[in-house]
């Protein structure tokens, strides 16, 4: 069954970002040992794509007119108005995130769902009982403050580890499952 999930990669303290989106400790470790196997494994099975528009504007501010998903249908959940790159698939949403979920999986035929970001974004996925599976790359880098991983609204059952590995320069990669999400459901 496919599964919605939020690969992302976060500081030893749980940020994603600086309060400001900066992103600067974490491409420091751009390039990393196992770093692009990881990606390319993991996108190899995404069928559609995710994501907030605060993590959309952050990726036109920084790859201006670039879009690094083409051929893979993305949604973007924003309030605001944005415009696509020429040629990207890109369909901007507005609304609760079960509203969607019909037309997530219909793009995605047959393959998983990716939840580039943020973090907002993914905790609403999650609130929402649709959140599979959090692939979680832990950076050796501490931020002390930021923008959380998943800023929820309360605990969530124990998560079921599913695997784990180290990657270079001291970077863990942590699979975890989340009990009774989309594809439990299905």
């Amino acid at each position: 069954m496919p599964r919605i999930q939020y690969f992302v990669a976060a500081s030893l303290d749980g940020f994603i970002a600086t309060s400001t989106d900066d992103l600067g400790w974490l491409l420091q470790f751009d390039g990393f040992e196992g770093g692009a196997d990881s990606y390319n494994g993991f996108l190899a099975g995404v069928g559609c794509i995710v994501m907030g528009g605060e993590t959309y504007a952050w990726l036109m501010q920084h790859e201006p007119g670039r879009w690094p998903y083409m051929g893979t249908p993305s949604y973007v959940f924003t309030r605001h108005e944005y415009h696509a790159p020429d040629g990207a698939d890109i369909t901007f949403v507005r609304g609760d995130v079960n509203e969607f979920i019909g037309d997530l999986r219909r793009d995605a035929q047959g393959r998983n769902i990716w939840l580039v970001g943020g973090g907002n974004l993914a905790a609403q996925f999650a609130d929402a009982g649709l959140l599979d599976e959090i692939i979680l790359s832990v950076i050796p880098v501490v931020l002390g403050d930021g923008k959380r991983l998943l800023p929820l609204k309360g605990p969530t059952p124990p998560l079921e580890l599913a695997a784990s590995r180290t990657l270079g320069r001291g970077v863990v990669e942590l699979r975890y499952l989340l009990p009774g999400g989309s594809a439990a459901q299905a």
